[in-house]
């Protein structure tokens, strides 16, 4: 054979390879379009687990019969391909004898004969590679599904070039284009300003000294969403203990960690207010058995006087305990009815209505201090609470304003309100007599609590105030400077 021969195989070479090619269950086939003649190989049916012969070698057999419907487009397109551009491939599924249908890899080229266009085609099975691959890719969309339905993502930082790769999740939760590319400098500017060096430590503790971290921290997303996330990187480190590469998931937890925050809210509320009514309970207790002590006490007195004017005396007395003690019961009643009232249907009420209500009702005590009082309700000029409660809040902190009022000058009142988010405010402000934080501001909020020389001070007011402004959620925070004055800042939803 000569050099310029030596890519063409003797015949008797040909034969050889034809019968490798049917023993390791390779097919040919050949179809004449013109003729419609079919010829398949001996190892074509052996591909298909038949023996020769043992079905019918007929295009519209192998069409009908023996192609999966589904696939039927997919031949055809690869069968008719024109011939320039290569041999089309083409996975299909054909119908074998032993084991339903299998994949197998078609193969075609057209050759022009005397009799027609031929077109050649080699049959191979695949059906294990391909099973693997839709496994594989069944289990790579079932992972992307999860970490889609949970919002993980998952992120890698090469460290010899710093370079940083994202999943797809990442991306959704970064809210970015999966074809924008970030350092990690980058990624970091992410984070609220707060958490941005905390990031960078723990980074570089994982690439210096091989630590994993697992935190949780504020996360702006490129389209300002702000969300609670989790990062968790480990290191992966080389057989000389260096680490090459740093591996993590991200999580967006901002749902879970905002109703862990309420929820822990909620508690310490809960909390506050148990303690609150332990002591209300003790309180109430204490007074009451003072007062039944006292006026038993004076009714013995009374049952051992002989003298009138004794008894007249011990009388006036024992009108006086009758008299706290109704009171006493009166504030029991109060606490008792706000908590009865929460399931109150709130409605949508007038700061200026409710605020010229008070006013009205207390303009004697306002025009004997000369008190002036300036309202700005423009911020958020309604809301939607229990109108009872926004009347009494604003008539306790108004009225200890003009009572606990600076003896050297006349009241100033400020009043706004302003919204913040969802959230509504009530701000009130006063240049009175103040109070000493740092010594009583954990007692500010107690019952029968009172700071200053005032005889006309019960201690109830403030009491009342807080319990109805958490009975509905919100919150009370005291500024108050001694002999500058005090500031109420009342979160009212």
């Amino acid at each position: 054979m000569s050099f310029s021969e030596s890519n063409k195989f003797s015949a008797e070479g040909i034969a050889h390879i034809a019968r490798i090619i049917d023993q390791i269950n390779l097919g040919i086939w050949e179809y004449n379009t013109d003729t419609k003649e079919v010829k398949w190989s001996s190892g074509f049916y052996s591909a298909l687990g038949y023996a020769p012969g043992e079905i019918e070698c007929s295009y519209n057999f192998f069409f009908e019969q023996l192609l999966y419907y589904h696939d039927k487009q997919i031949f055809l397109k690869a069968t008719h391909h024109p011939r320039q551009g290569g041999s089309p491939v083409a996975h299909i599924r054909l119908l074998t004898k032993q084991n339903g249908y299998q994949w197998f890899e078609s193969t075609t080229q057209k050759h022009d004969a005397a009799d027609g266009p031929v077109i050649y085609g080699v049959l191979i099975n695949i059906n294990a590679l391909k099973i693997s691959q839709i496994r594989a890719a069944e289990a790579e969309f079932k992972g992307n599904e999860i970490g889609r339905i949970a919002k993980i993502g998952s992120w890698e930082i090469d460290t010899a070039t710093m370079g940083l790769t994202f999943s797809t999740e990442m991306y959704d939760i970064f809210e970015l284009n999966t074809q924008v590319k970030m350092s990690v400098e980058e990624a970091i500017s992410f984070f609220e300003p707060q958490f941005r060096q905390v990031l960078t430590n723990v980074i570089n503790d994982a690439l210096n000294y091989c630590k994993p971290y697992d935190i949780e921290l504020l996360f702006k997303t490129a389209k300002n969403n702000v969300i609670w996330v989790r990062s968790k990187g480990v290191p992966v480190i080389n057989d000389h203990g260096k680490c090459i590469t740093i591996r993590g998931i991200f999580q967006d937890i901002d749902s879970i960690k905002r109703r862990g925050i309420t929820l822990q809210s909620s508690i310490n509320l809960l909390d506050d207010q148990n303690k609150r009514l332990q002591n209300f309970a003790y309180i109430v207790s204490h007074n009451l058995r003072s007062h039944s002590g006292n006026l038993k006490f004076m009714v013995n007195l009374f049952e051992e006087a002989k003298l009138s004017e004794e008894r007249t005396e011990i009388f006036s007395h024992i009108k006086t305990i009758s008299e706290s003690l109704s009171a006493t019961m009166g504030h029991l009643d109060e606490i008792v009815r706000i908590q009865s009232e929460i399931s109150r249907e709130r409605k949508l009420v007038d700061f200026e209505t409710i605020f010229n209500n008070v006013a009205s009702a207390l303009h004697t005590n306002i025009d004997r201090t000369d008190a002036v009082i300036n309202t700005d309700f423009s911020g958020c000029p309604q809301v939607e609470y229990i109108p009872a409660y926004l009347e009494s809040i604003l008539q306790n902190l108004l009225t200890n304003a003009i009572k606990y009022k600076h003896p050297n000058r006349s009241p100033v009142i400020n009043i706004a309100t302003q919204k913040v988010g969802n959230e509504v405010y009530l701000v009130f402000e006063d240049n009175g007599i103040g109070i000493d934080m740092q010594r009583y501001g954990d007692q500010l909020f107690g019952m029968y609590k009172t700071f200053h020389q005032n005889s006309d001070s019960k201690g109830i007011g403030l009491f009342i105030t807080r319990n109805q402004v958490e009975a509905l959620g919100g919150s009370i925070q005291v500024d108050s400077t001694v002999n500058v004055g005090t500031k109420f800042t009342v979160r009212l939803v």
